[in-house]
């Protein structure tokens, strides 16, 4: 799991059709004190409630996040599972 932030969205005309309904969103690496850290990358909203700036937890490992979609096939591997409140370091 990566604590991540929402840079924007992602729209397509043509998608496979497993991306159908889905909202696709570019999402930033954070460190444990909200930080950048590394390359942005796609992510599918599994929230359906995330948006630019906010705050999220990243399942960013395919074969979990194909089992939670119940897709065994799907060429998907980054799935936003949670918009988060605080992060607290101590």
């Amino acid at each position: 799991m990566n604590l991540c932030r929402v840079l924007g969205t992602v729209v397509a005309t043509e998608k496979l059709p497993i991306f159908e309904g889905r909202k696709l969103l570019v999402v930033q690496p954070l460190d444990e004190l909200q930080q950048p850290q590394g390359k942005s990358y796609v992510a599918i909203d599994h929230t359906s409630c995330a948006g630019k700036g906010d705050v999220v937890l990243v399942m960013n490992e395919g074969g979990g996040v194909r089992m939670t979609l119940k897709e065994p096939a799907a060429p998907i591997r980054s799935l936003i599972v949670g918009v988060v409140d605080a992060v607290d370091v101590g």
